[in-house]
């Protein structure tokens, strides 16, 4: 099973970048697992204090659960993905169940950022943006999709997405096979690597 890692800040342009590889490729042979489904579940957590948790960080990720579904799937196993809420901020009871595919996609902001995750990936790519286009994105993203006001959006921002991209995202750019800048936009780079898929597909 080739596995690729995707990963890039939040607002890089990640979801698009994977969206347009799929499109190119035969559908179902290819596999995505999102990190984002694998946060921790805050359900524990009062619900006034759920807005203040980090969700940038690598301990806001259930890493073990996500290792565990890689090699089950590298085994040839069916897994079942968790869903997560960003409403909510909790693990959903549904599952989603998904079987061994030839390549898998591993899309989120910290998939490079662990050693573990890393050796497990044939290919770790790393979508760059500049920061007033990923700042743009997401409060697009955050008051349309997660019920956000703008305000609320950029002080998250200046409090926890900057630093803990600076600490934590930009760092794994250096363990990058690949990186693509101006996110989705980039069709070259979509379609070098759509190609190489195609390759090993053909394989």
């Amino acid at each position: 099973m080739l596995i690729i890692g995707i990963a890039g800040g939040t607002g890089s342009g990640k979801t698009t970048v994977v969206k347009k590889i799929m499109e190119r490729l035969p559908q179902g042979e290819v596999g995505i697992i999102s990190q984002d489904s694998y946060y921790k579940d805050s359900g524990h957590v009062p619900v006034e204090e759920r807005q203040k948790i980090n969700f940038d960080e690598p301990a806001a990720f259930d890493w073990d659960l996500l290792l565990s579904h890689l090699k089950q799937l590298n085994a040839g196993k069916t897994i079942e993905m968790p869903t997560y809420s960003y409403l909510t901020c909790t693990r959903q009871p549904e599952t989603v169940p998904m079987g061994p595919h030839d390549v898998v996609l591993v899309e989120g902001i910290l998939v490079l950022s662990d050693e573990r995750m890393r050796d497990m990936m044939n290919i770790k790519v790393f979508v760059d943006a500049d920061a007033d286009e990923r700042l743009i994105r997401v409060i697009n993203r955050d008051c349309i999709e997660r019920g956000r006001t703008p305000q609320m959006v950029i002080d998250r921002y200046e409090r926890v997405l900057k630093p803990m991209h600076n600490m934590h995202i930009e760092p794994a750019k250096k363990c990058a096979d690949l990186i693509i800048p101006q996110g989705g936009h980039n069709e070259v780079a979509i379609g070098l690597l759509t190609d190489y898929i195609k390759s090993r597909l053909t394989k």
